[in-house]
Order: structure tokens, then C-alpha cells, then sequence
């Protein structure tokens, strides 16, 4: 299986052609079985159908891991659950951190709370040997930010499991600086946006993950194209990579994508949240009737 280059083909039967043991990370964005639109694919499906053929693809995954290798999973609430304990349980990987990423732009809902969060599971084949790269993505501490505590380890700490989205939606609720993970959520307004896919990842999401749990040179694997964000990351981060894209349509976008990259480009997005959203523009936007995605 050519590297470096996404492949138009169904993720399972791509991933058994690839060695067992080749594969460093691991990042997979899988349907949520929620109904979403998508052009080749049927987003609603018994569970239990649901839920076998994702064994089939966590299998194949699971068997590409090198032992010191890490994967980690976005899901939303409705099968969270039942997937970690597939992972953890079935596959025999181990959680190490249960990230949930907050957002305040999310879908509305008239007769429930609006769903305003993801799912990131962090696992990892072997408990006692795995990447991690904490100083790649440490943060300035409360001690050193709130106390002027001279105790404060100069370095910084590393980020806590909740990212807040959108600090600028709780006035002076959040610092750009804290020690909360939060990334803008992709929208229809942003720079960074590509344009033709409804659940696309921002780059420094995904640049974090891709730095603390892989080093340059090593193999990213994503079996769910998507908007391609993290074949792009991995790209400008100088790390090799594979994906697999059933969608004709979206394969030749996630290339697009892919050739207009180059290793060392800087990531999409701000770092810096409160000046990182545009403005809206006051345009009516048509509803489709099928649930939604977001924010990946």
C-alpha cells in the first residue's frame, strides 16, 4: 500500500493489505450512524450492524498498530459507549484519557439540550509503551498564570481532557493561555474552511494530537478520509501517512487538499481563540432535514 497518498477504496479491505505492525498512529473519524447525509454511504443502519462493522474495521486497525502505537477515536453520544468498550474490551486496547471537546456553536435542538460536545479516546496497545510527547503541547500552569507561585515548573503542565471551543461566548470566562483545551469549530465562515464537506476537523486539533502521540517521520493512519484535516496535518508535520476514502467525490477533494500542503506549512486556524472566529454573514441558509455532524 502506496504511503503518503490517500487511497478511493473501502478502509477494511485497504487496511488488510497493508503489514501488520506498520502503523504509529492512528486517528479515525467514523460515521456516527446518526442519519448524516453522505453520497455514498448509509448513515443509519441497525445497531448491531452498526456495531459488528465497526469491529471489522477496528480489527483491521487494531492489527496495523506497531505494539508502542496509539489510536485515537472521535465519536459522538450516541454509540460512545458501546465503541470504547469495543476497543477496550473486544480489541483489547487501553483508554488512557477520555478527552471530551466542548464546543457552543453546535446543533440546535427544540425538546433537548443542544448537543454540544465530542467524544476523543486516547488509546494505546501497550499501557507501558507508548508515544507521548507532553513537552510538545505543555501549557503555562495556574501556579505560573493565577499565583506567580515560585514553585511553578517554568515548562508549564500539560493541557487537562475538556477543550473548550469557544471561549468567547463566556466573557472573560477563559484565557487564551489556561491550561483548557479549546479549538474553533470549523465554520462555514472561516478561512480554513474547504467547502465541500459538512464535518471537517480543525488542523490544531488535530496538530496536537498528531505531535504528542507521533514523531516526525513515523506513519499516520485515518481509514475515514473525510475533509482530509489529518492527512493534511500529518503532511505539514512531516510525518508519512495513509488514508482510505470510499467517496470518489470526496477522495479527489481530500487530494486537492493534499497537493496544495507541503511539510513545515503552519496549521490552519489560530492558537489565540478569542480573535480566531469571523463574522457571520447574514445569509439564509437552506435546511436539508438530515441530522448533523458536527463539529468534526
Amino acid at each position: 500500500m502506496e504511503e503518503n497518498r490517500l487511497h478511493n477504496t473501502d478502509c477494511v479491505a485497504g487496511m488488510q493489505s497493508m503489514p501488520a505492525g506498520s502503523v504509529d498512529l492512528a486517528f479515525a473519524d467514523p460515521p456516527f450512524n446518526i442519519g448524516y447525509d453522505y453520497d455514498v454511504y448509509q448513515d443509519q443502519v441497525a445497531a448491531e450492524e452498526y456495531l459488528d462493522w465497526t469491529r471489522k474495521w477496528g480489527a483491521a486497525l487494531v492489527k496495523l498498530l506497531k505494539p508502542a502505537g496509539a489510536f485515537w477515536l472521535a465519536i459522538g453520544d450516541d454509540f460512545a459507549a458501546e465503541l470504547k468498550m469495543i476497543f477496550q474490551r473486544e480489541l483489547k486496547l487501553t483508554c488512557r484519557s477520555w478527552v471530551i471537546w466542548y464546543y457552543t456553536f453546535g446543533v440546535h435542538c427544540k425538546r433537548k439540550f443542544s448537543r454540544s460536545h465530542t467524544h476523543l479516546f486516547h488509546f494505546v496497545k501497550d499501557p507501558k509503551n507508548f508515544t507521548f510527547n507532553g513537552d510538545a503541547i505543555r501549557v503555562p500552569s495556574a501556579r505560573q498564570l493565577v499565583y506567580a507561585d515560585a514553585r511553578a515548573v517554568s515548562k508549564g503542565r500539560l493541557p487537562d481532557d475538556t477543550w473548550i471551543l469557544r471561549p468567547q461566548d463566556l466573557e472573560n470566562g477563559f484565557d487564551s493561555q489556561e491550561d483548557t483545551w479549546y479549538f474553533p469549530r470549523v465554520c462555514g465562515t472561516f478561512a480554513e474552511r474547504a467547502g465541500w464537506h459538512g464535518c471537517q476537523m480543525p488542523e490544531q486539533l488535530l496538530g496536537r494530537i498528531i505531535k504528542v502521540c507521533s514523531n516526525p517521520g513515523e506513519l499516520v493512519l485515518d481509514p475515514f478520509g473525510g475533509s482530509g484535516t489529518t492527512l493534511v496535518v500529518a503532511k505539514k508535520l512531516a510525518r508519512r501517512f495513509i488514508g482510505f476514502e470510499l467517496s470518489p467525490n470526496y477522495a479527489a477533494q481530500i487530494q486537492a487538499r493534499l497537493n496544495q500542503a507541503a511539510v513545515g506549512d503552519a496549521l490552519a486556524g489560530s492558537d489565540q481563540p478569542l480573535t480566531s472566529a469571523p463574522p457571520t454573514g447574514r445569509r439564509k441558509r437552506k435546511s436539508t432535514g438530515q441530522a448533523c455532524k458536527l463539529p468534526l
